[in-house]
């Protein structure tokens, strides 16, 4: 009897361990820290090292992002470059769309962008397409974040 219930519990978990996991989904929730871009315009690619001039911080919640940017060596008058933005965002599988309901550029208020995202490890990628008519603004754009704290 002993080791018919042992026999059955190893044949439960043996199941189990072949069963597909539940898809958790991406865990974007958290503050995250931008380290490099590319911009492709036109098929000409930029790379931007957001490490040695800029500091940006991008916070995400269950419902809303925001973005914070300032120069790390700001000059001594009061031309320092500040950036920020946030809204809400939806989330589908791996299609993150942002909708900027506030940014220091009005320009940007309003629109909506939709990218692809990916985690590995503590790295969030996040690829797609910046549209600004009003700016003449039509790219594609890779931005590389990694997880600040856990």
């Amino acid at each position: 009897m002993k080791y018919t219930y042992l026999s059955l519990l190893f044949v439960i978990c043996l199941f189990a361990s072949f069963s597909p996991q539940p898809d958790r989904g991406l865990r974007l929730n958290g503050t995250w820290r931008l380290v490099s871009g590319t911009t492709i315009t036109h098929g000409v690619s930029s790379v931007t090292d957001y490490t040695k001039e800029t500091n940006m911080i991008k916070i995400i919640n269950d419902t809303h992002f925001a973005f914070l940017k300032h120069d790390l060596n700001p000059p001594k008058d009061s031309s320092n470059h500040f950036d920020a933005g946030g809204g809400s965002y939806t989330l589908t599988g791996n299609q993150y769309t942002e909708h900027l309901d506030y940014y220091s550029d009005r320009n940007w208020e309003a629109k909506t962008f939709t990218f692809t995202v990916s985690i590995s490890n503590d790295t969030l990628i996040q690829q797609g397409m910046e549209k600004n008519e009003k700016e003449n603004i039509d790219r594609e754009i890779i931005e590389r974040y990694v997880r600040v704290g856990k």
